[in-house]
């Protein structure tokens, strides 16, 4: 074991886009920083978020942005106070990195790519005197509170006025998030909810004839509906994926958080398919009505109603030969067709994950009570938010949260308040 002498006023342990953002607040204010971080490079969920364009926010109004954090609305709303959308866009901008808002309101660099953004930033960091420490797995405290460090077979022990942990949720172990910091912080007497997957995909037992046709297809243009555990009527218009164990896309994603809550209290989740959003029960009814004589009931779906592909395999697989035999019925099939679900997908497939420190553990600039001059940003707290540019944000926010507390009280100790 090594003791390394400390050189600089902060410690940022995670080099994600909180921790980063954390680190430039410190920076910004002529602070010496020094960011640690497990992976061979830093940044490696951000450039895995520029595969799919970098959905860096959404460009929807304030108060509607700020309603998708679920129960932490409050908190994670106070950070965007400070630094929202708007904010983020011209940060962004600052770097030279122009963003535009698509068709789906959702925002993303012109270019549609992460490495311009992360190599822009991490230059302005460098430039500012930023450190940074690939390959430094954080391990835990050591007797004096001093950081335990796994480095190139050897553990080090470094310390710091302020440390801000970065540390990611539960998801994505390949790319730093593997949560193993948890046991670490309940070891230290702070509670940490637990782990559960959000954003992410649900199991079900397809046939081997469906998930053999199917595997891998979407299922575009449809609506999914479902009841909360609060009673309330979720709806949403959008697109899924057929998965040969389930069932992923966005517009699962969208209704994950509320049908993951139903099936831990009661066991399973009923979601219903709408496979003609854009038509009434009666405007169905009334084509199935041209039924010509002697057509079959295939025909009669594919002729009229223009129903192929996957659509009408999942229909054929979610019902039975009776119900589709009851034309009558048909219009609230097509309309209704009910899915149970009782298992969510492995929680590491999950995009993000809700559990993590919890909030009465920690002030409003994101320090813990129990250790001063220790933040915490990011995925690693109790709070979860839907895709569309939500999450990413809030870790951005959060960041600018804690990097700005931890700055005032590095300033205090620095400049300390003479007694009257």
């Amino acid at each position: 074991m090594s003791v390394a002498q400390s050189t600089v006023q902060a410690i940022v342990i995670g080099a994600g886009p909180a921790g980063l953002m954390a680190a430039e607040q410190l920076v910004q204010a002529g602070m010496s920083v020094a960011v640690y971080d497990a992976m061979p490079s830093v940044g490696r969920k951000l450039l895995r978020a520029g595969i799919g364009g970098l959905n860096l926010t959404h460009g929807e109004n304030k108060a509607d942005f700020i309603s998708r954090y679920g129960q932490q609305t409050d908190k994670v709303g106070a950070w965007l106070q400070e630094f929202d959308a708007d904010a983020l866009r011209l940060w962004a901008a600052d770097l030279g990195i122009e963003t535009f808002v698509g068709s789906s309101g959702r925002v993303f660099p012109s270019a549609k790519k992460a490495a311009p953004l992360l190599r822009a930033w991490l230059h302005r960091l460098r430039a500012g005197g930023t450190q940074f420490h690939v390959r430094h797995r954080w391990c835990g405290w050591d007797e004096q509170g001093r950081l335990l460090f796994n480095h190139a077979d050897d553990q080090l022990v470094v310390s710091a006025p302020v440390v801000i942990y970065a540390l990611g949720g539960g998801s994505w172990a390949r790319l730093g998030s593997d949560g193993q910091w948890r046991s670490q912080f309940i070891g230290r007497g702070i509670h940490c909810a637990p782990f559960r997957p959000s954003n992410g995909g649900f199991r079900y037992d397809w046939s081997a004839a469906f998930r053999a046709d199917q595997a891998g297809q979407p299922l575009k243009s449809v609506a999914l509906a479902l009841t909360t555990t609060e009673a309330k009527a979720w709806r949403k218009k959008g697109d899924a994926v057929v998965a040969g164990e389930g069932l992923e896309g966005s517009l699962i994603y969208a209704a994950s958080a509320a049908i993951r809550d139903q099936i831990e209290q009661q066991g399973s989740c009923t979601v219903h398919w709408d496979l003609f959003p854009d038509k009434t029960e009666a405007q169905l009814a009334q084509v199935l009505a041209r039924r010509r004589v002697g057509d079959s009931l295939s025909t009669l779906l594919r002729r009229q109603l223009k129903l192929t592909g996957t659509k009408l395999a999942v229909l054929k697989e979610l019902s039975t030969k009776e119900q589709m035999g009851r034309i009558e019925a048909l219009p609230s099939l097509l309309k209704a067709l009910p899915q149970r679900l009782s298992a969510c997908r492995d929680i590491d497939e999950a995009i993000s994950t809700a559990g993590g420190v919890d909030f009465d553990e920690l002030t409003d600039g994101l320090m813990l009570r129990q250790l001063p001059g220790h933040f915490c940003v990011g995925e690693m707290l109790d709070w979860e938010a839907p895709t569309g540019g939500y999450l990413l944000t809030a870790c951005y926010a959060s960041g600018v949260i804690a990097g700005r507390a931890a700055r005032d009280y590095l300033s205090e100790r620095l400049n300390p308040t003479d007694p009257l």
